[in-house]
């Protein structure tokens, strides 16, 4: 069966879109962590619910790396897609379907990263090896003027909460169920942008 063109996507089959991408590419390694990509992000999205957080922001924590699947998005992948690239291809993706909150939080969860270890010192001690690497790639932490811009987005508060459900979901042999159990709020989110299905 060949991959859906994504732009030919709609409200009605990005869930299912998506759930394919789960279903065949989530057992690939998670850049070095003790989980599969699919395991991180189920293990965001699954903490995100048990804190009770708005179903966007667990919609966001399970979508926030989708972008490392770039190969699936077609048109929608850059040129020169590395790492530092992902959460860009993945907003591009999910932008016609979901709300700006979800879009941001995937967007910025990996400036988020940068910004938090600038704002508050106890953080970069709970990184893991492989995100502090990464944060020498992006980075490192922001300046002043980065941290000010970063502040300006009406959703700052929930992509920093997306990006430390991103630093949680790492935990070896964490039973969450599967993607499956929350495409239905996946749905919600994107018939509530989209003003329904049909």
């Amino acid at each position: 069966m060949s991959k859906p063109d994504p732009q030919s996507l709609s409200p009605e089959t990005i869930v299912a879109f998506l759930a394919d991408i789960f279903e065949r590419r989530g057992g690939e390694e998670y850049l070095g962590e003790p989980v599969t990509m699919a395991e991180h992000m189920l293990q965001g999205a699954c903490l995100a619910e048990r804190q009770g957080e708005p179903e966007a922001v667990i919609v966001a924590a399970l979508l926030h790396d989708i972008g490392h699947f770039t190969s699936e998005f077609g048109t929608f992948s850059m040129e020169d897609t590395h790492d530092k690239h992902h959460e860009e291809a993945g907003a591009q993706v999910l932008e016609r379907f979901f709300p700006s909150l979800v879009v941001d939080c995937v967007r910025r969860h990996v400036a988020a990263k940068r910004y938090i270890c600038a704002t508050d010192p106890a953080y970069f001690g709970e990184l893991s090896a492989a995100s502090i690497h990464s944060l020498k790639l992006q980075g490192g932490p922001m300046n002043a003027a980065e941290i000010a811009e970063f502040e300006t987005n009406p959703n700052v508060r929930e992509i920093v909460r997306v990006r430390r459900l991103d630093d949680a979901g790492k935990i070896a042999g964490m039973a969450t169920p599967g993607f499956a159990y929350f495409a239905p709020m996946v749905q919600r989110v994107v018939d509530a942008h989209c003003g329904g299905r049909g």
